[in-house]
């Protein structure tokens, strides 16, 4: 079977569980995608567990934000045995 991140799309890669709803708001383990950890840590580095909760709830939601989709753009281009550095939003940072 093929290892491919359900946001990014890159192959044979390394895939951590990333809860799309976090169980600290409610999530089971029914709303799990496979993602590489490059995304998971960007994910959890912009985004609170409750906007997550809220609004970035599905990965067509998080496909479809904006701070994400630049993201994806630029990890998509790297190999996958590359460990990218994530600097945690400025939004995030105030919180």
């Amino acid at each position: 079977m093929e290892k491919r991140c359900e946001l990014c799309e890159r192959s044979d890669i390394k895939l951590t569980k990333h809860h799309l709803i976090p169980r600290e708001e409610g999530g089971t383990e029914k709303d799990i995608v496979m993602i590489c950890s490059d995304c998971h840590r960007q994910i959890h580095a912009s985004y609170s567990n409750q906007e997550l909760a809220l609004r970035l709830f599905s990965i067509e939601a998080l496909k479809s934000d904006e701070k994400l989709k630049k993201f994806i753009r630029f990890i998509k281009k790297q190999p996958a045995s590359k460990r990218i550095s994530i600097a945690k939003s400025r939004d995030r940072k105030c919180k």
